[in-house]
């Protein structure tokens, strides 16, 4: 099972790759139909899962799961959907060559009188076409079209609180910062990642 693919993985071992990493070698060999020498991540475009089902299906490591998908307008399961919270972050090479964007959404059940939100999110990963994709070679050309077509996505639960999901931390003045403060004070210390509360 797909739940299992952690076990491919020496003792002491994980799958914890950076934005980049997940963008220039898993996204871009899906999405250019191109050889990957470690081909671990599944496809599970056909069959959109709820988050809590991920565990049989997709590629779990830290209590996180991995998988690729069409890019949809309509991100809905059979139990609820998807729903961008408006904060996009740009992911760039080591060199400084923006690859990619990193979309955030939470997960919201369908109920009958409102929809409910969940303590579920997803960061989506998504290739640009411009940039260092335009130097691509002219054996690789007909593949450009397409790269729009897939994105990663990472799925994890986020903290809890008696309320439902805690999006705030205190910082060291007893001062509560929401999600989106640390999210911006994150890209503001030049941080690799904007880094949510997990």
């Amino acid at each position: 099972m797909m739940g299992d693919r952690g076990s491919i993985f020496p003792p002491g071992f994980y799958f914890d790759p950076t934005d980049e990493e997940l963008v220039l070698y898993f996204l871009y060999h899906k999405a250019a139909n191109m050889p990957c020498n470690f081909d671990i991540i599944p496809d599970l475009d056909r069959f959109p899962p709820n988050p809590w089902e991920l565990n049989d299906k997709a590629l779990m490591s830290e209590r996180k799961s991995y998988f690729f998908s069409r890019q949809m307008q309509n991100r809905a399961t059979e139990k609820g959907f998807w729903k961008e919270i408006g904060l996009d972050e740009a992911i760039h090479t080591s060199t400084g060559n923006k690859v990619g964007i990193k979309k955030y959404l939470v997960f919201y059940t369908d109920a009958v009188c409102s929809d409910k939100q969940t303590v579920w999110m997803m960061e989506e990963y998504h290739l640009l076409k411009n940039g260092i994709f335009s130097e691509i070679s002219q054996t690789a050309e007909s593949h450009i079209q397409d790269l729009d077509e897939w994105v990663l996505c990472r799925v994890h639960e986020a903290n809890m609180s008696c309320h439902g999901i805690n999006f705030h931390e205190t910082d060291g003045d007893g001062d509560q910062l929401s999600y989106l403060d640390e999210a911006f004070l994150s890209m503001e210390d030049d941080q690799e990642e904007i880094n949510f509360p997990y």
